[in-house]
């Protein structure tokens, strides 16, 4: 059983930053940010797989980067520009890679942005 183990969110004021970080029991090919606010769906945030260009949901796009240590097997979320609609508990996602069907998922970390 692969883990997930987030760190880093907290309470910031709008225009401020966080970074969180995601660190993996076992290295995974494919590692995501997604973010869960409430009375909305499930959003995608940013990707990041081995050899690829990263890819961002279009409203964090310019503001958040997304990278990784693969010999920490962690992938870290720097978010900057925060705004109150990024307030969500963010998730880590992780699968070995894209002949996999298995998906591991971290326990989630509260990120508030007060305006």
């Amino acid at each position: 059983q692969v883990q997930l183990v987030e760190s880093g969110g907290g309470l910031v004021q709008a225009g401020g930053s966080l970074r969180l970080s995601c660190a993996a029991s076992r290295s995974l090919e494919i590692m995501a940010w997604y973010r869960l606010a409430p009375g909305k769906q499930r959003e995608l945030v940013a990707v990041l797989t081995t050899g690829e260009m990263p890819n961002y949901g279009d409203s964090v796009k310019g503001r958040f980067t997304i990278s990784r240590d693969d010999a920490k097997n962690t992938v870290y979320l720097q978010m900057n520009s925060l705004k109150p609609e990024d307030t969500a508990v963010y998730y880590c996602y992780g699968r070995k890679n894209y002949y996999t069907t298995t998906t591991y998922w971290g326990q989630g970390t509260q990120v508030t942005v007060s305006s």
